[in-house]
């Protein structure tokens, strides 16, 4: 692992800073790093208030569509909500969806079948409006580039609004309104928001509109805040209010479905991370196993006893799940290894009776073992389908692009996409993409990365700066967990492997007078050997408190350690 450090922030900075929030020169430092400069920033940071989001109706389109829905509800008009099969999109759908029957409306929800529609709005869910005479479309986390399917719909009488977060083609598509901030003409202050959350602007709009500020939609961020931590959208600006909200709400007063999950999980306070490893799996599950309204139902139940029920049939749907992938995953690292390419610059491999919802989630598991861009095939229908996944550093949609003359369809970002192709064309296909990262990805890329923010010494941590970093959270991208680095440190000879097959490191260590202090590596076992040595070494790792048989201790959370460099960075 290749640590890189982040540039040391500007002393007078954070000289200033550290006097300024009387806070010790290591916080201010962190905060300088996080763009966090003044007095008046570090509030913004520390004590965000709903106040803080931007108006919705700086958002282009926000107006008409706010005027559309509003005539929909004046009206008795049946609306759609649409969304996609995965968090963002299910959330979003929930959220549309519970607040305009709470405004009275009648409302149906749609979401697509994965593997019969596909991704985004569909031909099925267009003609399912028109059959129920629903005059207004609602399209959640999808629906910016649909521009076939919006003229179909507008063939049907049928109006559409589209709430997206992706980036848009050329064209936009024929609808009422097109909510996205990253829209070339939009000027909306914030570009980062989810699917869920172009969806809350706009029922902060439509709020708005009858005089009611964002307080009056607290209830609605347990949702936009497990979409954010799903999507794994940056956690700054509005998208670290409503987490920082949503969190609360999760923590406090959650709708029955979210409620009953965390019951099956017996945690007590729940951070991003669990959120993102913990909820958002089982949400997903539901469309990767067996059908996306699933969790929209879980979502949107408001009977305790019912959301329980749900909410079972969810875990039990995440457990399949998880079988489903380790087999998978097995069978794929037999498959590089038997046809001998372990040593190629990307791995691509495919078995015809793979699952489909699955192959993604597989796709990231191979990349723990082989870190390089990773393509995972099935068959579908007469055609092949693949998720893809990359690595830190290589944009693996520009790689597909360069390669397309070889699909049928493709479509995603920098580090995930999916694709189709005709069988015929896989062998082809293969060899042109791993010539391609081989002709492209940068050395570094093949080399998993790990950011530190600043280097400490052990007599630095103690109680007080374990309360002020758990204020820097909600932690995500954009604004991580920090890391540190500290060295020579020494075993205090109390260093062994734990879990059922040894891969877990727990160690306690000194650094001159200071310490012991434990620490937890997962997936550090293998490090045993190189501290009992004996020699001097450093770590990289996070601080938290672990709280065990009624009593709390600091301790590290080891991300890596390697052999003690005076002086020296990497």
């Amino acid at each position: 692992m290749h640590w890189t450090y982040k540039e040391v922030p500007d002393t007078q900075k954070v000289n200033a800073l550290s006097e300024a929030l009387h806070v010790s020169p290591l916080v201010a430092a962190l905060l300088v790093q996080r763009g966090v400069e003044s007095f008046e920033a570090a509030r913004l940071f520390f004590r965000p208030t709903l106040e803080d989001l931007h108006d919705p109706f700086l958002m282009r389109d926000m107006d008409a569509a706010v005027a559309r829905v509003e005539a929909a509800l004046q009206n008795g008009e049946r609306i759609l909500v649409f969304g996609d099969y995965d968090v963002d999109g299910t959330t979003a759908v929930a959220l549309m969806s519970s607040y305009l029957d709470a405004r009275g409306a009648p409302v149906a929800t749609y979401i697509p079948d994965r593997y019969a529609e596909g991704y985004g709005l569909s031909y099925q869910g267009i003609d399912f409006a028109a059959d129920n005479e629903m005059g207004l479309i609602i399209a959640l986390d999808c629906g910016v580039k649909a521009l076939d399917h919006a003229a179909y719909a507008a063939e049907k009488g049928i109006d559409l609004i589209v709430c997206d977060h992706h980036r848009p083609g050329d064209s936009l598509p024929r609808a009422v309104a097109v909510l996205d901030p990253k829209r070339p003409d939009c000027e909306y202050p914030y570009k980062e928001l989810c699917g869920c959350g172009v969806g809350f602007k706009l029922i902060q709009a439509l709020e708005a509109r009858r005089g009611n500020g964002a307080e009056t939609l607290l209830p609605y961020l347990d949702l936009v805040a497990i979409a954010i931590g799903a999507d794994i959208v940056p956690i700054t600006g509005e998208n670290r209010v409503l987490t920082f909200f949503g969190l609360q709400v999760i923590n406090t007063d959650p709708r029955p479905g979210i409620q009953a999950m965390i019951n099956a999980l017996e945690r007590d306070q729940f951070q991003v991370s669990d959120l993102v490893f913990q909820i958002a799996p089982r949400l997903n599950a539901a469309g990767r196993m067996q059908h996306g309204q699933e969790a929209v139902a879980l979502l949107t139940e408001k009977d305790p006893a019912t959301a329980a029920r749900k909410a079972a049939e969810i875990d039990a749907l995440n457990a399949a799940r998880k079988e489903t992938d380790q087999a998978m995953t097995d069978q794929a690292l037999e498959q590089i290894h038997n046809q001998g390419e372990t040593h190629r610059m990307s791995t691509v491999v495919y078995r015809e009776d793979w699952h489909k919802g699955v192959i993604g989630i597989v796709a990231s598991r191979l990349i723990e073992t082989y870190y390089r861009p990773t393509l995972v095939f099935t068959r579908s229908g007469d055609k092949l389908a693949a998720s893809a996944r990359s690595v830190r550093g290589f944009d693996i949609y520009a790689a597909l692009e360069s390669c397309s003359d070889c699909l049928e369809q493709f479509g995603g970002h920098t580090y995930a996409a999916g694709l189709t192709l005709e069988p015929e064309r896989y062998e082809e296909f293969k060899a042109r993409f791993e010539a391609e990262v081989s002709r492209s990805i940068p050395p570094e890329s093949l080399t998993p990365q790990l950011t530190v923010d600043l280097p400490i010494q052990l007599d630095q941590i103690d109680a007080k700066l374990v309360r002020i970093l758990r204020q820097f959270a909600p932690f995500g991208p954009g604004n991580p967990s920090p890391v540190f680095s500290a060295g020579p440190l020494q075993d205090t000879g109390y260093a062994r492997t734990v879990g059922g097959n040894g891969d877990h490191l727990k160690l306690a260590v000194t650094q001159g007078g200071a310490g012991p202090i434990g620490g937890i590596g997962f997936g550090l076992g293998h490090c045993l050997s190189e501290i009992e040595r004996g020699k001097p070494f450093e770590a990289a790792f996070s601080i938290e408190e672990n709280h065990w048989q009624g009593q709390t201790r600091l301790q590290l959370k080891v991300k890596d350690l390697r052999p003690y460099r005076p002086g020296g960075v990497s």
